[in-house]
């Protein structure tokens, strides 16, 4: 079964009064989402007392929790100490995530703008292979690590590299962001043939099973001739993608996503409107 839930504490829950993290869980479940993905994109800041305070909210409700790493991971740097500060910040993203009782953490790759994306791709695996180890030093291992597929084309994140980057360590698991995808292929992905050519891809490479257990971010991206520029919501008719086409493929393929929204401000609304969509879709495979 597919989860959903946002990425962040979106604005609907202050509008309905909530004012604490803490009362996370409780706003998930009056909406009736189970996921939601912690936000350390600008540093891993959270304590542990809080973290575990947190972690112990959520499972009460029977909710799910992810983290994402820091921005300014780059695992392809050709400095090799930002490669080794990449690893500390994964390292730091994990224990932050094992205090909260969350199972994944998502990791961005970085950029390739100086080498080429074949050295920076080595350079990625290389740094990822370390941090599989310092991880498992740590007895952390049991923290998955999600590489991401990045919006901007002269990041390093395409579909292939990510996979690559999965291939690594067998309990990695992508992170895919169609909304990247669709910014970085300048609006390539519309159609239900352009999602299941993904679907498949994942599983030719990774195997079925672990294409069933993705980690999904979805939503509307604007792009330019670089690819991603910003998040939008939903009610954007312009850019996509459109999530309809990809419910009905995820029932098809039995999945056990997760999927997470970063829609602008709306990743609660959103949320909500994707899983009517998967259940919908669920109602007529039936």
């Amino acid at each position: 079964m597919v989860q959903f839930g946002p990425a962040g504490t979106p604005q609907g829950f202050f509008d309905r009064g909530y004012k604490k993290s803490i009362q996370l869980p409780e706003y998930l479940d009056e909406i009736g989402l189970e996921l939601f993905e912690y936000q350390c994109g600008n540093g891993v800041t959270v304590g542990e007392n809080t973290a575990r305070k947190l972690g112990e909210a959520f499972r009460l409700k029977g909710k799910t929790l992810s983290v994402h790493a820091p921005y300014f991971i780059s695992l392809s740097s050709v400095e090799p100490e930002k490669r080794d500060n990449s690893i500390g910040y994964i390292l730091k993203t994990a224990r932050a995530a094992h205090w909260m009782g969350a199972d994944r953490i998502v990791v961005h790759s970085g950029s390739c703008a100086k080498i080429s994306r074949e050295e920076a791709l080595a350079l990625a695996k290389q740094t990822l292979s370390r941090a599989a180890d310092a991880l498992k030093n740590e007895h952390l291992d049991h923290i998955i690590v999600c590489p991401e597929t990045m919006g901007k084309i002269n990041q390093l994140g395409t579909l292939d590299e990510v996979l690559e980057l999965c291939k690594v360590n067998d309990s990695f698991l992508p992170t895919v962001d169609f909304g990247h995808l669709n910014a970085r292929t300048q609006g390539g992905v519309v159609t239900k043939e352009d999602y299941l050519a993904i679907l498949n891809r994942i599983e030719d490479v990774l195997g079925e099973e672990r294409m069933r257990r993705m980690h999904v971010h979805f939503s509307k991206i604007e792009y330019t001739a670089g690819g991603e520029k910003k998040h939008l919501t939903f009610a954007d008719t312009v850019f996509g993608p459109d999530f309809e086409p990809l419910a009905d493929l995820l029932v098809q393929k039995n999945s056990n996503a997760h999927i997470i929204c970063e829609s602008d401000g709306t990743m609660d609304v959103d949320s909500v409107a994707m899983k009517k969509m998967y259940l919908a879709a669920m109602e007529v495979e039936r």
